[in-house]
């Protein structure tokens, strides 16, 4: 790996509170994937005694059928009235996915997307799209893409009142097929032509930080092979050795519940990991598998207010057994389960199914994981390579191994 600095400013280019569109979904779906048929309710047949509740919805059904002005796609109406009915629970991190956003997020999910290698978020004052952050040697780069290029129109369609995840779908693509795309910077209309390319998403990443003797590694997101990941980089930089371990989860978005338990399961070696509460009362536990990894110095986690879901749980599961020390900001506060159902048209259901606590019982559902030295930082640019938050935990690990001294 290259130097401490050199690594916090591939790291570090995404200031606070903003993540990956390509993982930053993920967020959402702490659980796993489940199919259709799965359960009772997934059943595609209408349930018993509901006809009269549907028979204004059909109603208007077929008056825009017979009446409306201009004719409509029937998958349109259906679509949009899935999307209503799940909107209808007020529960942001419940939600309808069509087929292409189903089949987008599903490889989100897998760490690589075909795309052009932008991080992007809406502009809270005016609803835009702009890009904050371009991957290292993606088309977007080669491109001439700068942070701070807003999204115009894209294959000549207008994407200044679209999502974010709607327009991913449209500048996501085949691998080697151009995309058109309308930037403005300023006040100035950049028209690029850029090639699709297959891009992978490093998971992990780590080094022994330059000037000290303390391991960092840092994991992007919670996925199916994230312990094994971290086995691999604790035994590459051999962290018996060391002074200390820092473990980033800042701007991780979370992932799969059983990802999050196996890493929990890393660090803790028995008790719980995690608790379930369903609404019907029922309540499932997760212990630690009973398979930790020899490590015996002692362990700082990075967090911020982008450390979500399976980050949460894991930095609470590690702060409430005092297995590790939490530094940075206060994280983003997503204590639900959700799991993706696929539907048989080809998209896809998240839905939340219950909540999660930590060991002792705390749900940190909207206040979050509060750490125990609290760093505030944001970058002042997207290539800073200063990063309070990492030199506090370095400080706070030398502390340990500081000597007072007395008369």
């Amino acid at each position: 790996m290259g130097s401490q600095t050199a690594l916090r400013g591939h790291l570090r280019h995404i200031p606070a509170a903003l993540a990956l569109v390509a993982v930053f979904i993920a967020g959402f779906a702490l659980g796993n994937q489940t199919t259709i048929g799965a359960s009772a309710q997934s059943t595609t047949r209408p349930p018993e005694g509901v006809a009269d509740d549907f028979a204004h919805f059909w109603q208007v059904f077929n008056l825009i059928q017979s009446d409306y002005i201009d004719p409509v796609d029937i998958d349109v109406l259906v679509d949009g009235a899935t999307t209503g009915l799940v909107e209808a629970l007020g529960d942001e991190f419940s939600g309808y996915m069509d087929p292409e956003t189903y089949e987008m997020l599903n490889t989100d999910l897998e760490g690589e997307f075909e795309g052009i290698g932008v991080v992007i978020r809406t502009r809270e004052d005016t609803g835009e799209i702009e890009v904050v952050g371009l991957l290292e040697g993606a088309p977007a780069e080669a491109a001439g893409v700068r942070p701070g290029d807003v999204f115009v129109t894209v294959d000549d369609f207008d994407v200044t009142e679209v999502t974010q995840m709607e327009l991913a779908a449209r500048v996501r693509g085949p691998e080697g097929e151009a995309v058109k795309i309308t930037m403005r910077r300023e006040d100035e209309l950049i028209d690029f032509e850029i090639v699709r390319a297959r891009i992978t998403i490093p998971n992990i990443e780590y080094e022994v930080l330059e000037d000290s003797n303390i391991a960092y590694l840092r994991l992007n997101q919670f996925s199916a092979e994230a312990r094994d990941q971290i086995e691999e980089a604790v035994a590459a930089m051999d962290v018996n050795t060391r002074d200390g371990l820092i473990i980033d989860f800042r701007d991780n978005p979370g992932g799969l519940l059983n990802s999050a338990v196996d890493v929990g399961s890393a660090f803790i070696a028995s008790g719980p990991i995690v608790l379930e509460e369903f609404g019907d009362g029922r309540e499932r536990v997760f212990e630690a598998a009973g398979d930790p990894l020899d490590i015996d110095v002692p362990i700082v986690v990075l967090v911020n207010e982008s450390s979500a879901s399976a980050s949460e749980l894991v930095a609470g599961a590690l702060q409430d057994t005092g297995r590790a020390t939490i530094v940075g900001t206060t994280t983003l506060g997503k204590g639900t389960v959700q799991t993706w159902s696929a539907l048989v048209n080809g998209g896809g259901i998240r839905l939340t199914i219950a909540r999660w606590l930590t060991p002792n019982g705390r749900w940190i559902h909207e206040n979050g994981v509060t750490p125990d030295i609290v760093v505030e930082w944001m970058p002042e640019t997207f290539d800073d390579p200063n990063d309070l938050q990492i030199d506090a935990a370095v400080d706070y690990l030398e502390s340990l191994f500081t000597t007072p001294i007395t008369d």
